[in-house]
This record gives structure tokens, sequence and C-alpha cells, in this order.
């Protein structure tokens, strides 16, 4: 087995999908929409064979996403170096982008930093 694409709901798809372009280099798909539900999306790719579909519907309810809660906690998009890390978590810093954890090694061996997203979604940015 293995994960053929992951998904989440966002209230803003356009500014979403142009976030995950611009800071992750990530590749849309064509837009998916369903005149009928409302129902829109597209699917991410990024250097893998994992992608992310985003998806919205003016039906989702936005409910609070504390930092601790049950559930899917966060992504996690390697940059490829630990220079890499540094360099785009100091332009997401300098975008006005929450950072949760500045760059460093995490007791389980990874190199990372943590952001909160345009609609309050964790983000981990590692090697």
């Amino acid at each position: 087995m293995k994960i053929e694409h992951i998904a989440m709901y966002v209230n803003n798809l356009e500014q979403v999908k142009d976030f995950f372009i611009h800071y992750f280099h990530a590749e849309a798909g064509e837009k998916c929409h369903n005149p009928k539900t409302c129902f829109q999306s597209y699917f991410l790719s990024f250097q893998g064979e994992c992608r992310l579909e985003i998806m919205s519907n003016p039906e989702t309810e936005h409910i609070e996403k504390p930092l601790a809660r049950t559930g899917y906690a966060h992504i996690a998009l390697s940059a490829g170096t630990k220079k890499a890390v540094d360099i785009l978590t100091e332009q997401l810093t300098k975008d006005g982008y929450r950072i949760i954890s500045d760059p460093r090694t995490t007791g389980d061996g990874y190199y990372e930093s943590c952001l909160i997203d345009l609609e309050d979604n964790q983000i981990e940015i590692i090697i």
C-alpha cells in the first residue's frame, strides 16, 4: 500500500492553490467543478507520488483548529536541504506567516520548521 493523495477542505481555493505553487513548487492539475453541488477542487503534485487535493464547497463549515487536536495534525513537505528549510522559513516569516517553530533538529531527528498557513493548517518544512 501507498498513500496516493491526501485531501483537505479550504475556504479560498485559489489562494491556497497559489500558496502551494509559490512556496512549495506544487503543480496544479485542472480545476474540477461540479456546478450542481458547487464542489471545486485541485490536485496538487509535488516531487513524488503522493498528491494533495484541495477542495471547497460553500456549505463546508469552518471550525477553529487548535494546535493540539485529534485527527490529521500537519503535512510535511521536504525542502531537500537544511539551507533550503532555513531560506524558505525566513521567506515565509518575511511574508507574514506565523512560524510556530523555527528551524531546529527535533527529538526524532528531523531538521524542520513549522508554520501556520492561510487557513490555520500546520505545515512542517523538513529536509
